[in-house]
């Protein structure tokens, strides 16, 4: 297991700063996401992880010493822009990429069998890419990126181009990995995923990292004392509520089953809102709604696009 630590990350190009004094603290065995809009310095980041390119100032250390090139052959990358050969053979290629990681003909050629029959892509072994569907070739670019068995995983938009039947294979494959121990950096623009398999998440933005956090943490820093009540009124009408303390924000029934979304206000609290219904209505449900990640991030962001 592998734990990463991201020190004071600089870099610059020309006139453009990517990265500005970015840190991070990757825990060992986790699935850490890395968020951002298109342009804030996500991808720099990963180029500088993955010794592609060298930062300007500060390092990158792994279990505590800086990250060497020996390192690279434990790491797994899958990057946005997929580097599959087109004209080239499926199974020649994935032993071909196998071997540049350290692996044996023997090793790869063994364990990429099992890959292949598990992901339903063993009728492609000789087929070339290029006659792949873009599913398949994301399958097969998957399949590589982990053969090798790296400690450390960094999955640029893994689910790019998959239905949701393979989104739910992958997602389940990548929980796999973390189970087994491997640290993960997940950079996507999937909100949902994120808040599904993140443990931890940073969100960069003109390429300095404005939030990082545990993610129920980062949700609860957000919420707005908005709660979501059910109850039960034989009456078939709204309960009433003072408005200087609380402030109706959507309503539905079905029948005497009614739901409420309601602000409260002014300090008011949510046993105080308990006490104004419950000589009102039968309390059939009752809980705070925080912010999801994708709310928290358009507002950091300040509303940019996705």
């Amino acid at each position: 297991m592998y734990k990463l630590q991201v020190i004071n990350i600089s870099k610059r190009f020309e006139n453009h700063q990517a990265l500005d004094k970015v840190c991070m603290d990757i825990s060992e065995g986790s699935i850490y996401g890395l968020l951002g809009p298109n342009g804030a310095g996500k991808t720099t980041l990963i180029r500088i992880i993955n010794m592609i390119s060298a930062p300007d100032e500060g390092e990158i250390l792994l279990d505590g010493r800086p990250l060497s090139q020996k390192d690279i052959i434990k790491i797994g990358y899958l990057p946005e822009e997929r580097g599959l050969y087109k004209k080239m053979k499926v199974g020649e290629q994935a032993l071909y990429l196998a071997r540049l990681k350290g692996m044996s003909a023997a090793d790869a050629r063994q364990k990429l069998k099992y890959w292949f029959d598990r992901f339903e892509i063993s009728a492609w072994w000789n087929r070339k890419v290029e006659e792949l569907s873009k599913g398949m070739q994301q399958k097969v670019q998957f399949v590589i990126t982990i053969l090798h068995d790296p400690r450390l995983l960094i999955l640029d938009e893994p689910f790019s181009g998959f239905d949701p039947v393979n989104v739910n294979l992958l997602k389940d494959e990548i929980l796999h990995l973390k189970k087994e121990g491997a640290t993960i950096i997940f950079s996507t623009h999937n909100m949902a995923s994120v808040e599904e398999l993140c443990d931890h998440i940073a969100l960069i933005d003109n390429g300095k990292k404005v939030l990082s956090g545990e993610i129920n943490a980062v949700r609860n820093r957000f919420k707005a004392n908005v709660f979501e009540l059910g109850y039960r009124s034989s009456l078939q009408k709204e309960i009433v509520l003072p408005q200087e303390t609380f402030r109706k924000m959507e309503s539905r029934q079905q029948g005497e089953h009614f739901t409420l979304t309601i602000k409260l206000l002014n300090g008011s609290t949510s046993n105080d809102l308990l006490q104004q219904v419950m000589p009102q209505a039968e309390i059939t449900s009752f809980r705070e709604i925080l912010p999801t990640i994708n709310e928290i991030f358009i507002r950091q962001v300040s509303h940019k696009n996705l």
